[in-house]
């Protein structure tokens, strides 16, 4: 397994610091990577270290985007406006903004969220609804019908008769195509929303205090790709990830009798390897195809670091 050094730098660790405080309290985080230049104090500058999003908390950033004020407020509509819903079907609109953030318990909060959502989607496709309000109204009514599918204490599911006389008349003042409300029940059905959910054993809080992290190229042991992962070193261990929010690592590596030896490779520079002392293998763990870590799996000693 090959990777690639990223740099350690100060703009690295402050950058890290300020997600993790962001993580906390979304307004001390963002004063704290204002303060040091890591984002702009824009509107504009704050929704695009949002919905980047490395390294946040989907709670974090649901709570700070629902926030009633006039800054706040900016920082949603910029948000949204970084979303492209040209030529989605509402439904798939709905997956992807969702799935940016994770929605606040507060119906103010979620009001103004879907509010400003049905606003854009609108003008990304301005033939569907005759107003935007319906859009809205009929968002809300996706959002309920999820819920109602696919929560197992909701014992009465709607049926898609239910669903289509609950949305009759939203049409301002008309109904909506039944072909059109037939299809998003389908889809609900067929495939309930990703909704992210922070349970509090997410990456920020497991390895609050790494010794290192940040990405590195990694090269596969028997198809020799080059794959990019989040590297944390934490108590004589390599965790990687396959992205920053990922919960459970893809793989660990016990550091414990390994040694570092320079390599060379074509393709990349600056390239180091890990190799076990006294053995051909290094003993790991990687995540099973439930995302479980399972234990016993051995990978050959090299180990190329780029």
């Amino acid at each position: 397994m090959n990777f690639c050094c990223s740099k350690n730098n100060t703009y690295n660790k402050q950058m890290s610091m300020g997600r993790k405080k962001f993580n906390m309290d979304p307004k001390k985080g963002l004063e704290f990577l204002i303060q040091h230049g890591l984002v702009h104090g824009t509107a504009e500058s704050v929704a695009q270290f949002l919905y980047k999003g490395e390294g946040l908390n989907k709670t974090a950033i649901g709570d700070y985007l629902g926030e009633r004020s006039e800054f706040n407020e900016a920082v949603l509509r910029a948000f949204v406006a970084l979303h492209d819903f040209s030529d989605l079907i509402l439904v798939q609109a709905l997956r992807q903004f969702l799935w940016s953030f994770r929605l606040p318990g507060e119906a103010q909060k979620i009001d103004r969220m879907m509010e400003c959502f049905a606003q854009h989607y609108c003008k990304h496709n301005p033939d569907i609804f005759t107003t935007t309000d319906t859009c809205y109204v009929l968002s809300f009514a996706i959002i309920m019908l999820n819920t109602s599918l696919h929560n197992p204490s909701v014992k009465e599911k709607p049926s898609v008769e239910q669903f289509i006389s609950m949305n009759r008349g939203i049409n301002d003042g008309g109904d909506l195509p039944r072909e059109l409300l037939e299809s998003l029940y389908e889809s609900i059905k067929t495939e309930p929303f990703k909704i992210p959910e922070d349970d509090g054993n997410d990456l920020m809080h497991t390895f609050f205090n790494p010794d290192k992290e940040g990405w590195l190229w990694k090269q596969g042991g028997r198809i020799k790709s080059w794959k990019r992962r989040w590297f944390i070193l934490n108590d004589n261990c390599l965790y990687y990830f396959e992205y920053t929010t990922d919960k459970e690592p893809r793989g660990i590596i016990p550091l414990e009798n390994i040694q570092v030896r320079e390599a060379q490779d074509r393709q990349k520079s600056h390239c180091f390897e890990l190799h076990a002392s006294g053995t051909e293998f290094i003993k790991a763990c990687k995540t099973d195809s439930e995302g479980k870590v399972v234990e016993g799996i051995f990978v050959q000693s090299k180990l190329k670091i780029v």
